[in-house]
């Protein structure tokens, strides 16, 4: 069975947020999008979307997906001693 696919203003309207409250969500995990193989917008499976909504209508606190962590770069600055 295919999944159906909507567009970020569809789920905006569906949740009752605005669309930077999902790229917000999307980032930080909450509701992961995925992007439309043509023009590389986000969409959402309308199954996520009615999940988020039966959590939110429970109460329930809804899961996040596992953060990727970048690794941390450190700057050093050598300094050579001349004699």
């Amino acid at each position: 069975m295919e999944k159906k696919l909507i567009s970020i203003k569809e789920a905006a309207e569906l949740l009752g947020v605005s669309k930077l409250t999902l790229r917000n969500w999307d980032r930080d995990g909450k509701l992961p999008a995925l992007r439309h193989p043509i023009s590389n917008y986000r969409v959402y499976q309308l199954e996520d979307v009615l999940k988020i909504i039966r959590q939110i209508e429970s109460g329930e606190k809804p899961e996040r997906a596992p953060r990727k962590v970048k690794p941390k770069v450190y700057k050093i600055k050598v300094t050579h001693l001349t004699d």
